[in-house]
């Protein structure tokens, strides 16, 4: 393992990784950083042509430090998709789509789950505990109980029944409470602060962000270490913006990507968009959103506590912030669904809404390269669809055409 410390994103202060460690003294996220000039030396991107296809043919740049306390359902390496129809039709022929519906447990969340556990395995974590809207607890939940690591959830009532039961299920214990992520997210905080449980909620320790960041290292490799010009991103606590932008910055230091960074855009939905406000007031950090309320149900955070990152990482790249309705999610979920055979998650689906609205302000050129991050597969949001189809009697014919 190459990690050399941890670092607080706020104040800069480091820390011995090899502790159980949540947030820094100041209440800044700590971030995981690497001795890349060791990594240089001994990492050839060659080097990845043996190594199974999941995140961690990355080991180089992840923290886990022996093999045998990987714990792996075989995430990783979702596919690239070329938009062939809804691409032209948009006005943005060359669209791409990074499908992580095809993940185990059906979301970007186990990338993020995978090297967390793994890490808290080895650092002999017995019991966790985190708030959710839903899919991060149904992964924390499936790798805690491949790890031997007893995990407690805390999700709003509001969240999809199928992320309920994956929690049951998985043996995880699941509380459900009458509110919104945040008020779950202050109910962990008073079990972590009373019974000494580990807290692994968004960036309340290091380890999470690193699986997330596999996505950029991921992207990049299937581009043939070019980036695109643009990466849309469905924003709620905003820890997938933060890990693609830290993988491109890794991979600029071992010398793997040019100095290009494509420009990253956060999105949101109009119910709620915290950071698109801060954003669009040139701010540094976000303001809680009151009432926050979307069909997306997965971005709907009141209030990141890395959205100063996730500002730092769209202004660094010069991209920007877009809120689109509810209206227009559903909208987009249906035309990638019907012309191109992906159902994807209304997250997802509030990427193409956006870049639609950015192609046509001319934001986003048509000879641009854009990438899609859809987080999940639709099919843990079958509420999103309405079916409407006849009913035939034995021996009906069906109409032509």
């Amino acid at each position: 393992m190459y990690v050399s410390h941890l670092e607080c994103s706020k104040c800069s202060a480091t820390y011995e990784s090899e502790q159980v460690m949540q947030l820094c003294s100041c209440g800044g996220p700590l971030l995981v950083r690497y001795d890349l000039r060791r990594v240089r030396d001994a990492f050839r991107r060659e080097a990845l042509a043996s190594r199974s296809p999941t995140l961690w043919r990355y080991r180089e740049l992840l923290p886990v430090r022996k093999e045998e306390h990987v714990v792996s359902l075989g995430e990783g390496m979702t596919p690239l998709l070329p938009l062939e129809w809804v691409g032209p039709g948009v006005g943005i022929p060359r669209l791409l789509m990074k499908d992580e519906g095809l993940i185990p447990t059906g979301t970007f969340k186990a990338r993020g789950a995978a090297v967390a556990a793994s890490r808290a395995r080895e650092l002999a974590v017995a019991i966790s505990a985190m708030p959710t809207n839903g899919n991060a607890g149904g992964a924390w939940a499936a790798y805690c109980a491949r790890a031997g690591i007893k995990a407690v959830i805390v999700m709003p009532q509001g969240a999809p029944s199928i992320n309920r039961k994956e929690v049951a299920v998985t043996g995880a214990a699941l509380y459900l409470v009458d509110g919104l992520i945040s008020d779950a997210g202050k109910i962990v905080a008073k079990a972590v602060a009373d019974h000494g449980w580990f807290d692994a909620s968004t960036l309340k320790e290091p380890y999470r962000i690193e699986g997330k960041k596999t996505m950029g290292l991921e992207l990049a490799e299937q581009l043939g270490w070019q980036v695109p010009d643009v990466i849309l991103y469905p924003t709620g606590g905003g820890v997938g913006i933060i890990g693609i932008y830290k993988a491109l910055k890794e991979l600029q230091e071992i010398g793997w990507i040019g100095e290009k960074l494509p420009r990253l855009v956060a999105v949101q939905a109009t119910g709620c968009a915290p950071i698109v406000k801060a954003w669009s007031e040139k701010k540094g950090e976000s303001e809680f959103w009151e009432g926050a309320h979307t069909v997306a149900f997965g971005i709907t955070v009141p209030k990141a506590l890395g959205d100063f990152l996730v500002l730092e990482a769209i202004y660094a790249t010069g991209g920007c912030g877009v809120a689109v309705t509810d209206e227009e999610i559903l909208a987009a979920q249906q035309m990638l669904a019907a012309a191109e055979g992906a159902f994807v998650c209304p997250e997802g689906a509030a990427t193409l809404a956006a870049a639609i609205r950015l192609a046509q302000k001319a934001w986003i050129s048509p000879e641009e390269q854009v990438v899609l991050l859809n987080t999940g597969t639709g099919l843990k949001y079958p509420e999103t669809v309405t079916v409407d189809a006849p009913l035939l009697r034995p021996g009906e014919s069906l109409p032509p055409g």
